[in-house]
């Protein structure tokens, strides 16, 4: 099977106008990545039908999975749920065991709350979907094909996915290799990790300053499917950082 990719939609104006800042992108593209599922695509789009539908669509035609965060709570723009539904022209319909599931939770509490209308939009979801249950929430996510919607609040997200991730088929893990050195400047080492990244093409090579009050410098990542190709890299990077009178430091910098 070759490897397998995905596509990750941030739904939500709220995310778009600066109102809310994504929390979600990392979690999804590092463990994907563990699971051997590179994240090659990722688009915040706006609560807005056609742009939903249309790029559900494009992304889903492109890529082995596709994962949303956002649009599937109980207000009025909280409309993931139904594009995805208008995506594959299925009816957006009432689904009875989530309803269940939801309406029990809530009479369970102290004082109870009530099914309204709001909330039952939570279980309404395209036909054909399957729920996805998770112990942070009774209000499911869902697969609709492959298609993985889940929500944005993070700590339900990382719930959901946690529950979906055990059916991804992955292919091999995405692993890498990490030097840093304080005082390396990117102008100074860019044409020698220019040749160090056509020497190793298999490889996605990447620098990265930081700035910290005990010293700036650059990171040096090296990250691919192929252990034995990221050693010799790390190796090349390393001589390549001591050529210009630096000493390498294994791993990222530590956090300012």
């Amino acid at each position: 099977m070759p490897q397998p990719t995905a596509a990750l939609l941030i739904i939500g104006n709220e995310v778009l106008s600066g109102r809310t800042q994504d929390a979600n992108l990392k979690f999804i593209a590092t463990r994907l990545g563990e699971l051997g599922i590179p994240l090659r695509e990722v688009r915040v789009i706006p609560d807005v039908p056609e742009t939903i539908i249309g790029t559900v669509n494009e992304v889903r035609a492109k890529f082995t999975y596709i994962f949303t965060t956002g649009g599937i709570g109980p207000t009025h723009d909280d409309i993931t749920s139904e594009c995805i539904a208008h995506a594959f022209g299925v009816p957006w319909e009432v689904h009875e065991e989530s309803r269940a599931i939801m309406e029990a939770d809530y009479a369970r509490r102290n004082p109870p709350v009530e099914m309204n209308a709001a909330r039952l939009r939570m279980a309404t979801l395209p036909r054909g979907a399957r729920p996805i249950l998770c112990a942070e929430t009774s209000a499911p996510g869902f697969i609709m094909g492959n298609v993985h919607v889940m929500a944005g609040v993070p700590r339900i997200m990382r719930s959901m996915f946690e529950v979906v991730a055990p059916t991804l088929q992955g292919g091999t893990p995405v692993k890498s290799r990490s030097l840093h050195a304080h005082g390396l400047l990117e102008g100074q080492i860019a044409a020698g990790l220019s040749a160090i990244q056509e020497h190793f093409p298999m490889l996605d090579i990447g620098s990265y300053p930081y700035y910290r009050e005990g010293g700036n410098g650059v990171a040096l990542v090296a990250k691919g499917t192929d252990e034995a190709a990221l050693d010799a890299a790390a190796l090349e990077i390393a001589a390549l950082i001591r050529a210009d009178g630096k000493e390498p430091v294994e791993g990222e910098p530590a956090a300012a």
